[in-house]
């Protein structure tokens, strides 16, 4: 396998013009911590862009930061915090549900576009980006947006990146927001409620006038197996429901009494605070439950995306057939299932039941065999498929970027 290390951009000009002078399609890297994610990329061309690790500008009191796509995101997000300041969105970070190190990138947070619990309220990494630098299919250098939250020059084209998997452009420097960390936060726990009760508890909590930041739910099989925080709160089998609340000390304490008494009618709450909140939803934002090393290593995990309303009878539905396990975030807008192994990760009869739900499933975790034989990424209707793909042909007309990624057939 010939590996390209990369110093700057004009190295992935030359890269990817001679890629295409080759026909020789390129799988683009950082540290590689999401390469299992996606169908497999054919090629045995590595663009590396690990090099590409510096923090170009950190402006505290701008709220921005423009860094390199090769930069750590540990390192970033230790930079950011030690000036109070964190991703309002909470990257996923894929080392716990993958087993890989801890060694993600910016450049793969942003072409991954996996948000965390703060997502129903402060939206998702396309919606932190302010600019990116990057090179397209052409070979060319291309720049979208600015450094600052007012510059909208090209805001929407470099949105089209997030979450593109590397198929559109070979991002080299992007420009996020940072924001002010709370200066405290609380969880109310609500305990025993099944998936249904659950959603209806979420419903009303979010759209209660406390401004909620987090609404997840464990059922008691989810949380059997799982130590750390999450274990800590739960008896065995028992399931939890959290609702996280965040701001100032007063205004937290005031609205954590007046939520617990809007939600009485699902039984009595108790209160986590500070610290052993923030590990709570950091359990649930990394999906530890469902952690390669753990019991269900083994177990295909797949992220369902639904309407909320929807989302406990969907769980529930899947869990009966399947005889798998669900974890709910977004106030069941968002849920994670590990399901038994099968040769196909049960990808027919799941996506049966999304569909009919109206929403869509990305196959996270699964060895390459099950990979090749089912689609990782929700099939489109025909007419949403055939712009994605125009879309895709504009950025990168000779198919060279991360080539397969995120279809299988002919577009791949």
């Amino acid at each position: 396998m010939d590996i390209l290390k990369i110093r700057d951009a004009q190295d992935v000009e030359q890269a990817v013009r001679a890629a295409i002078g080759d026909g020789q399609p390129l799988e683009i890297v950082g540290h590689g911590s999401k390469r299992s994610i996606g169908q497999p990329v054919s090629t045995n061309a590595v663009l590396d862009l690990s090099a590409l690790n510096a923090v170009t500008a950190y402006e505290p009191n701008e709220l921005i930061i423009t860094v390199q796509a090769g930069a750590p995101l540990a390192d970033v997000l230790s930079l950011i915090d030690s000036r109070n300041q964190q991703f309002v969105f909470e990257p996923v970070n894929t080392a716990q549900p993958l087993g890989t190190p801890d060694v993600g990138t910016i450049g793969g947070m942003i072409a991954a576009g996996l948000a965390g619990p703060r997502r129903i309220k402060a939206g998702g990494a396309r919606d932190h980006l302010l600019g990116a630098h990057a090179v397209s299919g052409f070979g060319d250098s291309f720049k979208a947006g600015g450094r600052v939250v007012k510059n909208v020059t090209g805001y929407d084209l470099c949105k089209l990146l997030a979450g593109s998997w590397g198929t559109l452009a070979v991002m080299t420097e992007v420009t996020l927001k940072v924001m002010p960390r709370a200066e405290s936060e609380r969880t109310l726990v609500l305990r025993g409620l099944d998936d249904l009760a659950a959603n209806k508890a979420m419903t009303a909590a979010l759209g209660s006038p406390f401004d909620v930041s987090g609404a997840a739910h464990l059922p008691g099989s989810a949380l059997r197996t799982t130590q750390g925080a999450l274990g800590d709160i739960a008896a065995p089998d028992q399931s939890v429901t959290l609702l996280r609340l965040e701001g100032i000390t007063a205004s937290v304490a005031h609205r954590a009494v007046s939520l617990a008494a809007a939600l009485a009618a699902f039984g009595p709450t108790d209160v986590v605070e500070g610290a052993a909140s923030s590990a709570l939803w950091a359990d649930i934002r990394d999906v530890t439950p469902f952690a390669a090393r753990g019991p269900r290593a083994l177990w295909p995990v797949w992220r369902i995306v639904c309407p909320p309303a929807s989302g406990g009878a969907l769980g529930q539905a899947l869990a009966k057939g399947s005889q798998g396990e669900v974890i709910y975030d977004w106030g069941g807008g968002l849920i994670w299932a590990a399901l038994p192994p099968s040769a196909d990760a049960q990808a027919l009869p799941l996506r049966k039941l999304v569909d009919a739900a109206g929403g869509h499933a990305t196959l996270i975790r699964a060895d390459e065999a099950v990979r090749r034989a089912v689609d990782v990424f929700h099939p489109q209707p025909a007419g949403l498929a055939a712009l994605g793909e125009r879309v895709r042909q504009s950025f990168d007309p000779n198919n060279i970027l991360n080539r397969g990624r995120m279809a299988r057939g002919p577009v791949a």
